[in-house]
């Protein structure tokens, strides 16, 4: 089995870059001439997916127009949050809602994606499927953070993450969820990290181990950082 349909998580304000994403959304935003979210594009189509939905709330006209401008070689829907922003859950629960699929890979924008994740992503979703999973997070030691101020997630062990008071796994940004997850909600303002929490309660939280260097655009002064790297 493979998944067919990436959803993009792209209606954030990125108060913590301001004053850049005063006028520009932060998944607009370049890093070595090349925006996020174009990076983060470029390798879920290295992934071989047939579809991308993004969603979009704070300045939405510009991602409409850097869209429809470059023409990706994939199917890209975009859906606006509505009215008032919807958090990461929500966001996601609205965008699943546009699609029959179950199986979903979430991407956040802000992790500086590159081909070395495509391997990695790939035997995600071996794993998820050979074990018939309904959530996988990809986390990588916090040692591999390029931001050395990130507080740790979780703790993992045999692919089972937790939480306790020496958290060295952090969450890099890439995701499978399934449908069934949010059958008991509605589509409103809620993080995702709700949906981990009823995971970790039950002991069902699942990860895959990421190797790579972790380049995450926390604020503004990691994004100075990393324009000079």
């Amino acid at each position: 089995m493979k998944i067919n349909t990436v959803l993009i998580l792209g209606a954030g304000f990125g108060k913590r870059l301001n004053p850049l994403t005063l006028e520009t959304p932060k998944p607009l935003l370049k890093l070595n001439d090349i925006t996020m979210l174009e990076n983060c594009i470029n390798v879920i189509i290295k992934l071989g997916i047939k579809k991308i939905v993004l969603n979009t709330f704070y300045f939405s006209e510009q991602i409409f127009d850097f869209i429809r401008n470059k023409n990706f070689l994939i199917d890209i829907e975009i859906v606006k949050d509505g009215e008032e922003i919807l958090n990461t859950g929500g966001g996601i629960l609205n965008m699943m809602n546009h699609t029959r699929d179950n199986n979903f890979l979430v991407f956040n924008p802000d992790t500086l994606w590159n081909k070395n994740y495509v391997d990695e992503i790939n035997k995600m979703q071996r794993f998820y499927f050979l074990n018939k999973l309904n959530n996988i997070l990809l986390v990588a030691k916090k040692e591999l953070s390029f931001d050395k101020n990130l507080n740790g997630d979780f703790k993992l062990k045999n692919n089972k993450l937790k939480k306790d008071n020496n958290n060295d796994f952090i969450y890099i940004g890439c995701q499978i969820l399934n449908k069934d997850l949010f059958k008991s909600r509605k589509v409103s303002n809620f993080p995702i990290s709700e949906i981990w929490n009823e995971l970790l309660n039950k002991d069902n939280l699942n990860a895959f181990e990421s190797s790579n260097k972790f380049y995450h655009l926390t604020n503004l002064e990691i994004f100075r950082k990393l324009e000079g790297f």
